[in-house]
């Protein structure tokens, strides 16, 4: 399809900007140039070992994906992307070099053209402006010549489809491109064609993949067609082609835009066949087992992976490996049957062992060596002073106690009375603290019981 600046597909004039190949873009063209089957030069940067002649030929491309090799006779100094005129039948021809160099033998030798032949024609000169201008002027001829050929042969009843015109650069020649399914008498076609356009008139048929190459399209894919941008070799597409990749065989989906069978589908076709030489042949065999006989539904071709489903379980699909399948059909053969066709797993438990080694460094904790804050305990201070003011209140300190308060001098000690203890000892001496008098209690917060019964002295 090339670039949006040209909709004829050949190239344009650079001969005035000086530009490389390109079109309204100006030689900026974001599709590598505004014609087909766009050819990158990789040996152009490469030198030649000293006494090897330059190839004396090029590739020169015309309207869509025509192409031809011309001999520069002349020695002229040609580039990609000159326009020159060449040589053609009974006139000259303008057309964009596109290929020049040493990479034009690779191309005659893929397209099994010897340098020698005499097939090849010359090379006149570059295109001058007049050459331009008229070249241009039947360009623009081209669409509405193509209409009027469709409504001639429309009238002849001729079943034929014209696809395509192209004039020759001298506008004396205009190639018709056709279709048809059967042949085609456009004798009388050729007759009313030269008559309407003062034209000598061929007609070529192509086949439909050629037409859609010619004029180029988006794919499903949402890419260009690969006829209209690198595909030249059209090979057959079969059905079998689509079997072998596990396609379900719908024309909708495997039609390309000319309405045959993708050329995409023979790409990975090989592929594909290298990895099922090791399959056995499933389709009208069925695997016996004593839980049932179980035929074949579908194949992962790449996971090596087949799906079995039982005759009283048709909505099961059981995967199976070839590996296995191959070992039921000898099984069968053998006049054995297998339990089921899953392999019987037995269940193993791991018990994991504790490593045999002991921790020796002492790296038990990042926080060994830090020292432990113990919390202060709030009754550490039992014996401390007493409280002059709860004493003289006679409020038990402790609040937890609720010992009666008693006469003070009952436990006083009688002077005039011995002491049994000591009798060597006068009680003349200073008598002894009470040790039956309530501690005080350290915590200043705690309150005195509300309910305290207090008891006059005797």
């Amino acid at each position: 399809m090339g670039c949006s600046g040209c909709s004829t597909g050949r190239g344009c004039s650079t001969a005035s900007t000086g530009l490389p190949g390109g079109c309204k873009n100006n030689g900026s063209c974001g599709a590598g140039g505004c014609n087909k089957l766009n050819v990158f030069d990789w040996l152009a940067n490469m030198e030649l070992p000293s006494g090897q002649p330059i190839c004396d030929i090029v590739e020169i491309r015309f309207k869509n994906s025509r192409k031809g090799f011309y001999r520069n006779v002349n020695n002229l100094q040609l580039n990609v992307g000159d326009v020159i005129a060449v040589e053609a039948t009974g006139g000259h021809d303008i057309g964009v070099i596109s290929i020049s160099g040493e990479l034009v033998r690779l191309q005659m030798k893929k397209r099994n053209i010897k340098a020698d032949s005499e097939e090849i024609k010359k090379v006149y000169r570059k295109a001058k402006q007049g050459d331009i201008e008229k070249w241009q002027e039947a360009q623009g001829l081209e669409q509405a010549t193509m209409y009027r050929a469709r409504t001639c042969a429309v009238k002849l009843n001729l079943q034929m489809k014209i696809s395509d015109v192209e004039y020759q650069g001298d506008r004396t020649k205009a190639i018709f491109y056709y279709t048809a399914e059967d042949r085609v008498d456009f004798r009388d076609l050729i007759k009313v064609l030269a008559d309407e356009f003062k034209v000598r008139i061929e007609m070529r048929q192509i086949g439909a993949r050629q037409e859609a190459g010619r004029l180029g399209a988006i794919g499903s894919c949402g890419r260009e067609l690969c006829c209209s941008t690198w595909l030249t070799d059209f090979r057959s597409v079969s059905t079998s082609a689509a079997r072998y990749q596990q396609l379900s065989l719908n024309p909708l989906k495997l039609a390309g835009q000319c309405g045959k069978l993708k050329c995409c589908l023979n790409f990975e076709l090989d592929s594909y066949m290298d990895a099922l030489q090791d399959f056995p042949e499933v389709n009208n065999v069925k695997l016996e087992t004593e839980k049932g006989r179980a035929f074949h539904q579908k194949t992962d071709i790449f996971r090596r992976t087949m799906f079995f489903s039982y005759t009283h379980e048709p909505d099961n699909f059981i995967p199976l490996p070839v590996d296995r399948v191959k070992e039921i059909m000898e099984m069968n053969k053998n006049s054995v049957k297998p339990e089921d066709l899953l392999i019987k797993v037995v269940s193993t438990r791991i018990i994991e062992k504790n490593p045999d080694y002991e921790n020796v460094v002492g790296q038990d904790s990042l926080t060994r060596f830090d020292k432990s804050k113990k919390p202060k305990s709030k009754n550490k201070k039992r014996n401390g002073p007493p409280n002059p003011n709860k004493q003289a209140a006679g409020v038990n300190p402790n609040p937890n106690a609720t010992k009666q308060v008693t006469n003070p001098n009952q436990n006083k000690p009688n002077p005039n009375k011995p002491n049994p203890n000591n009798p060597s000892k006068t009680n003349n001496n200073r008598p002894r603290p009470n040790n039956n008098r309530p501690r005080p209690n350290n915590n200043t917060n705690a309150k005195p019981p509300q309910n305290l019964e207090i008891k006059n002295p005797e």
